[in-house]
């Protein structure tokens, strides 16, 4: 499932939640919304503008929510969001092969050493999804690629 057009939003914004809220936070906020813009719950003499306003912010926060509230879209989602953030803070410094990173087998990771002698570093469950790994010192980001 793709979320480019999710993202120009901020899902978590949208519940105003941290990203770090856990689940049963994200759904109380969202039961607060959804009760708040819910269309039955509008009175009956507000202007129909602000009425459509309503309906928009109530959608808006049932999307935020189909994809927040299960734990397999909204890892997708994080995922996708973590690498706009990576490309927003600069190009690309290298590509390199899954292959040619080096296994850690306490913590179940690949690692490679950075120029700067920190780590970029991928665990065992992410390594299908992240394109993008962040230097754990430096600003310098890789781009892994899966196969060759």
């Amino acid at each position: 499932m793709a979320f480019e057009q999710t993202l120009e939003k901020d899902l978590y914004s949208i519940l105003g939640a941290d990203p770090s809220a856990n689940a049963s936070d994200l759904k109380q906020k969202y039961q607060k919304l959804i009760l708040l813009y819910h269309p039955d719950k509008q009175s009956t003499d507000v202007p129909a503008e602000t009425m459509e306003e309503c309906l928009q912010k109530f959608i808006e926060i049932d999307q935020a929510w189909k994809i927040l509230g299960n734990e397999e879209t909204k890892k997708m989602y994080d995922l996708q969001r973590h690498e706009a953030e990576l490309r927003s803070m600069g190009p690309v410094d290298a590509q390199v092969y899954l292959e040619e990173m080096s296994w850690n087998k306490d913590d179940e990771s690949f690692f490679l050493t950075c120029r700067c002698g920190g780590k970029y570093t991928v665990s065992k469950d992410e390594v299908e999804e992240v394109n993008l790994v962040s230097c754990d010192t430096c600003s310098l980001i890789l781009e892994l690629l899966h196969q060759r």
